[in-house]
């Protein structure tokens, strides 16, 4: 078993990626280069500015390519509550964002010929219990009256078998319009699209402080100082203190994935019939997938840590992926990695400024396809061509004590283990 990334195994980092040194001035400097990056400097070159993508590793080395490859539907708080929290209005407005989300990873792929395998196979959530599964027929309706979205639907644990060769779940909520792809192809086919267009990379390039100028921001990498009018934060889950407002916005959790080895095509066939995607209704939950060559991809949370052993996450991980699927029983796993999600505390996306200097975080595991979005939406705001986004329009709480995660969140991952064993 290797503890290295199997998307950028199966598809590395392309040798002839175009990669720049670092310039002397910007009109926007962008930190990190994931979707959110990667999207915010098309956007910007499409509009006239120069853009500089700053990366602390190689391009694309953190989330964007170490997640489950899953555009999901939604955001990760619960559509109620956001209608609760923030209005009817405003909450019809987050889902057709959200839906336009998924929409413009599609559109991108196919206008920048990006061949990441992207397909609206939909997803489906597993009830781990019989209580999750009599709340998804009142979610259904919820969202026919409120949102007229009939793309949803419910099945019976016996209906389930037609989606999924596991008897270990209570029933199931479908909806149509999610989408799968390959990560590491979409981020490095961003990239290399950014470049085509005259955005440059900078690789290896650890960004030390941001200072203000005369015209903008002295930022200090680890390869110089770059003058930069403005300057984007697009870190999300590896978001340090250089910022130290932002930091206390948001807040890493480990999430962690194994593969198997490659699985003969009836035994792809008998887990996963429609090709579909899964996770289930726990607080700790699990998400899996065939990926595009035949392999059962299982992931998910264990102490919300970042840094557990992988070995030992490969070992628990296993166990509960035989424990939904014992067809897997001795397979072996070829693959385990981790990587790390941004969450805010009230499970939103938040857009902003702090200093003056513009930041988009707190995709909460949904950022295949909100971290494209925002990214593309914040790049058009950074060149004049949008006021606003509807996530700038929303407060963003920060505490002090946010950075001091280790210290949190094993009371959290506590809590959240006592949710499940109760709901």
């Amino acid at each position: 078993m290797k503890t290295t990334v199997f998307w950028t195994e199966e598809f590395p980092r392309p040798a002839d990626l175009p990669t720049s040194e670092l310039p002397e001035t910007i009109d926007v400097a962008i930190i990190g280069s994931g979707y959110t990056g990667l999207n915010a400097a098309l956007a910007l070159r499409k509009a006239g500015a120069s853009v500089a993508v700053l990366e602390q590793a190689t391009i694309g080395w953190g989330a964007s390519s170490r997640n489950g490859g899953m555009a999901l539907t939604g955001l990760k708080e619960e559509m109620p509550v956001v209608f609760k929290r923030y209005g009817a209005e405003m909450g019809r407005a987050f889902w057709q964002w959200a839906l336009d989300a998924v929409a413009h990873v599609e559109q991108t792929v196919a206008a920048e010929g990006i061949a990441c395998e992207f397909a609206r196979t939909g997803h489906v959530t597993l009830a781990f219990k019989p209580s999750h599964y009599a709340r998804f027929a009142e979610e259904v309706r919820w969202f026919h009256d409120t949102l007229a979205y009939d793309d949803l639907w419910v099945m019976s644990k016996s209906e389930l078998r037609s989606e999924i060769g596991a008897d270990v779940y209570h029933g199931g909520l479908g909806d149509r319009n999610s989408a799968a792809l390959h990560p590491a192809r979409y981020v490095f086919g961003l990239a290399q699209a950014a470049a085509r267009h005259g955005a440059l990379l900078v690789e290896h390039a650890v960004v030390k402080r941001i200072a203000r100028a005369r015209l903008g921001f002295l930022v200090a990498t680890s390869q110089g100082i770059l003058n930069a009018r403005e300057v984007l934060v697009a870190t999300n889950g590896y978001t340090t203190n250089v910022v130290a407002s932002l930091r206390q916005g948001i807040f890493p959790v480990g999430s962690y994935i194994i593969t198997t080895a490659p699985l003969s095509v009836s035994l792809q066939q008998e887990l996963s019939p429609r090709g579909r995607m899964f996770f289930d209704s726990k607080n700790f939950l699990n998400y899996f997938r065939l990926t595009p060559d035949g392999r059962m991809l299982f992931g998910g949370r264990h102490d919300l840590s970042t840094s557990l052993d992988l070995t030992e996450s490969a070992r628990k991980m296993q166990a509960r992926m035989v424990e939904v699927f014992p067809q897997l029983a001795g397979v072996p796993v070829t693959h385990s990695w981790s990587g790390k999600l941004g969450l805010a505390f009230d499970l939103m996306p938040h857009v902003g400024r702090v200093r003056g200097v513009h930041y988009a975080y707190g995709y909460a595991g949904h950022g295949v396809s909100i971290a494209s979005y925002l990214g593309k939406e914040v790049g058009e705001m950074l060149a004049g061509a949008r006021t606003t986004n509807l996530f700038a329009q929303i407060n963003h709480a920060r505490y002090p004590f946010t950075p001091y995660d280790q210290l949190y969140l094993p009371l959290v991952s506590a809590w959240l283990r006592l949710l499940d064993r109760i709901s």
